[in-house]
C-alpha cells in the first residue's frame, strides 16, 4: 500500500499481484462438524493474513490495489504532523479545500453509522506523512479501510482493508476503483482532490449496499 513504512535498508522491487487478489483455495469436501468454530478460524485467518499485508505494506511502500511494481521506501513516523484533534481526514499534502476536508468526513461520518465500517483517509506526498503514527491515532482495526492519497506511487489510490470488511466487499472492487479514479491519466487531468473525493464516494455507495454476489459490482 502506498502507505507509511517501517525503516528499511535494503532497496527492493516488488511486483504486486496484490494482497487484494483473491488467491484459490482448496477445500476438503467432508462436511464441516463445527461451523461456528470454522468461521472463526476464517476470521482469524483473513486478519492475520491482512494485518500481515499492512505490516509489509508499511515496511515497503507498496500499494495494494494492483498497481505493478513500486519501490521500497525509507521508514516514516512523524507523530508531529497529525493532527491535535481526532478527525477521519488528515491532508498534510495539502491536496484539499477545507471545505472538501469537512464533506468528507461528514461523509465518512454516516457511512459509519449507517454500516459500521470505518473509512479513514490520509493524503500525503511521500515523504511528507506522518507514516506509523495514524495506526494508533485511528486505532484501525478489521472494520476499518485505510484509504492513502498518494501520487509519488503512479496510481494514486491506495487501500489497507480490514479483515471485517474483506469478508462483505469483494476484492476486485479495489482494484477497479483504483483503475478507474486513480489512474496517472485522471488525476492529473482532474486533479488529487477530484480522485480523492470520486473514490470515498464510490467507497460509500459499495459499503451500502447488501451483500450478495453482485454487490460492488460496478465503481459508481
Amino acid at each position: 500500500m502506498a502507505f507509511p513504512h517501517l525503516p528499511s535498508s535494503l532497496a527492493l522491487k516488488t511486483t504486486c499481484r496484490s494482497a487484494l487478489t483473491p488467491v484459490p483455495i482448496t477445500v476438503s469436501s467432508r462436511p464441516i462438524q463445527n461451523p461456528a468454530k470454522f468461521t472463526k478460524w476464517v476470521l482469524d485467518f483473513r486478519s492475520k493474513s491482512l494485518n500481515f499485508a499492512f505490516s509489509g505494506a508499511l515496511a515497503l511502500g507498496l500499494s495494494l490495489p494492483g498497481v505493478g511494481v513500486a519501490d521500497a521506501k525509507v521508514g516514516v513516523n512523524k507523530p508531529e504532523l497529525l493532527p491535535k484533534e481526532f478527525t477521519t481526514v488528515i491532508d498534510v499534502a495539502g491536496f484539499l479545500s477545507d471545505g472538501q476536508e469537512k464533506r468528507l468526513a461528514e461523509e465518512i461520518s454516516d457511512i459509519e453509522k449507517d454500516t459500521g465500517f470505518k473509512l479513514r483517509v490520509l493524503a500525503q506526498n511521500y515523504p511528507d506523512t506522518p507514516g506509523l503514527a495514524i495506526r494508533d491515532f485511528w486505532q484501525v482495526d478489521d472494520r476499518t479501510v485505510v484509504f492513502v492519497a498518494d501520487p509519488n506511487f503512479g496510481n494514486i489510490l491506495n487501500f489497507n482493508v480490514g479483515a471485517s470488511v474483506d469478508l462483505d466487499i469483494p476484492r476486485s472492487f479495489w482494484s477497479r476503483l483504483a483503475g478507474k479514479y486513480g489512474n496517472m491519466f485522471y488525476w492529473k487531468e482532474k486533479g488529487e482532490d477530484a480522485s480523492i473525493e470520486a473514490a470515498v464516494m464510490a467507497i460509500s455507495s459499495c459499503l451500502r449496499e447488501p451483500v450478495g454476489p453482485n454487490n460492488c459490482s460496478e465503481v459508481k
